[in-house]
């Protein structure tokens, strides 16, 4: 029952905003009293966090999907970003936005777990690059990771609007690829960008 607690709660919050969504909505689109769910979690913001912790394992399994098939690095970039893309549709404010503004403890205690798979994956694409020839080998790869982190967060954090902070998350993407990439990086990524304009 937790589990399915956990899913339901993860679910609406996403859809309808960490703040709006209460623990007697979360019940009733159950079908089970709200007696349950606090024989689980004491407060609202155990939910929160566990559903968040939800979401950030969903994010991994499926990053860890898209490099297992062997895309080139900017190719994986692209598709990790349409991931979440796909992930978020249904979200009309930014989580992360969400998190800060309105849970600042919550967003606290699961932004080292992100922080940990963000410059993993972040830094395994730049040496995969690298590797591939798509991108410089005379880059300084852990800046170059924070520099992107840094980008990245920033617009999370301060986007309110999902949408609006997806296209910049592009921008952003497009930007950091720029910045590394060797004449054959430039190639691949103008091919990206002509596939992924809509």
């Amino acid at each position: 029952m937790k589990e399915k607690i956990i899913s339901k709660a993860k679910d609406m919050f996403l859809k309808l905003g960490f703040k709006s969504i209460t623990m007697d909505d979360i019940a009733c689109e159950m079908c089970i009293s709200k007696k349950t769910i606090y024989k689980y979690f004491s407060n609202k913001e155990l939910l929160i966090e566990e559903s968040t912790q939800l979401v950030h394992k969903e994010v991994h399994e499926t990053i860890n999907e898209i490099v297992a098939k062997n895309y080139n690095a900017i190719e994986e970039n692209f598709e990790i970003r349409r991931m979440f893309k796909e992930m978020f549709k249904y979200t009309e404010t930014s989580p992360i936005y969400q998190l800060k503004r309105h849970y600042p403890e919550v967003y606290q205690k699961v932004l080292g777990y992100q922080i940990d798979i963000c410059e993993g994956c972040f830094r395994d694409n730049i040496l995969k690059g690298i590797s591939e020839g798509l991108y410089r080998s005379d880059i300084d790869v852990e800046n170059y990771v924070k520099f992107y982190y840094t980008l990245i967060f920033s617009i999370s954090e301060n986007t309110a609007l999902e949408k609006d902070a997806n296209i910049l998350e592009q921008k952003a993407l497009e930007y950091h690829i720029r910045a590394m990439a060797t004449l054959a990086g430039i190639i691949e990524l103008e091919k990206q960008l002509q596939l992924n304009t809509n």
